[in-house]
């Protein structure tokens, strides 16, 4: 296929992972951009096929006036994802002023944009559906991608091209490796147990009992069907959440990681409060520092998702993390 795509943060985790999902369908002529500052991130393009690789620092202005000709989509992966960042005027600078110039560009050229926002944009608030009233950021991160999801509120109406945006919760998969503390619970969980024998999780809080916090939590692979149906849907737009519509524990993950780890040694399953009695998943008490800072519970609203016309089925934690634990230990 002839079809020349652009895919920021193409070295990331969520990046690269759509470059793979875009090279299964013989989809090569792809201009891949990252910063490789953290050079490690190479790992990700290893095994993938691009037509060029280009630096963030240089491709924004040179997509503005033209230089890569006509491209049919860029995804737009690209972003600071660090929670914990404090820099709000570099957070600002490349979340939003980048996008703003890439949604300006898209615009100019007939070029359809799909992007990553956050589901961070919710924060504080314990309803997660696509309306401002439900938009409360409680740091930075979130701040930088509610303004761009504004900004593409008020473009869309009179849009000459494709704009989808998705709200990204709490993802998992192959190729994060490289995102240390920011990289999702399923892998530090994996390798506490390969290093300890067991998993630590939060203890009560928020009134929620031990480790039974809740997230949504959603496969890689379940992001990349969403984004490529609607690559594949160009009539699609506006903002969406992208989650797996379901809330589960922590105990849930931890649980499903154990028993897949022991199944790799040949030993049975075991139940929540057997693997606690084992030692195999212990609980720790909750931080001082995250008090009145941290979610007890989130959970995708896909109700607009739905109503576009997006049916998939997304992976349950327990599918998705025995998977997952199958590619690290491959």
């Amino acid at each position: 296929m002839n079809q020349r795509i652009v895919v920021t943060g193409a070295a990331g985790f969520i990046g690269s992972n759509i470059v793979r999902g875009l090279n299964s369908r013989g989809i090569t002529n792809i201009i891949a951009v990252d910063n490789l500052t953290q050079a490690d991130k190479f790992r990700n393009l290893v095994d993938l096929q691009i037509a060029d690789y280009v630096d963030k620092t240089q491709f924004y202005d040179l997509f503005a006036h033209g230089h890569y000709g006509a491209v049919e989509a860029v995804f737009h992966e690209g972003a600071c994802s660090d929670t914990m960042e404090h820099d709000g005027r570099y957070m600002l600078d490349n979340n939003y002023r980048a996008s703003r110039t890439l949604l300006d560009a898209c615009q100019q050229h007939g070029t359809r944009l799909l992007y990553a926002s956050s589901a961070a944009t919710y924060g504080a608030s314990s309803v997660f559906r696509e309306d401002p009233a439900c938009e409360r950021p409680l740091n930075v991160y979130g701040y930088s991608k509610l303004l761009f999801d504004q900004v593409v509120r008020r473009v869309l109406p009179h849009a000459t091209v494709q704009i989808a945006g998705f709200r990204y919760f709490n993802v998992y998969g192959p190729r994060e490796q490289h995102k240390g503390r920011m990289a999702s619970v399923a892998f530090h969980h994996v390798n506490q147990y390969r290093t300890e024998g067991k998993v630590r999780l939060f203890g009560e809080y928020g009134g929620y009992g031990p480790g039974r916090q809740e997230r949504d939590f959603i496969w890689v692979d379940d992001v990349v069907a969403v984004n490529l149906w609607f690559f594949d849907n160009p009539g699609a737009r506006g903002i969406f959440n992208l989650g797996s519509g379901r809330a589960q524990p922590f105990n849930d993950v931890a649980r499903s990681v154990v028993n897949t780890l022991r199944a790799q040694r040949g030993l049975g399953p075991l139940a929540l409060d057997e693997l606690v009695a084992a030692g195999e998943i212990e609980y720790v008490p909750f931080p001082e520092a995250l008090v009145g800072r941290y979610q007890c519970h989130t959970q995708a609203d896909l109700t607009r998702l739905r109503e576009a016309g997006c049916t998939h089925r997304f992976a349950t934690v327990e599918e998705g993390t025995a998977a997952y634990v199958g590619e690290l230990s491959a």
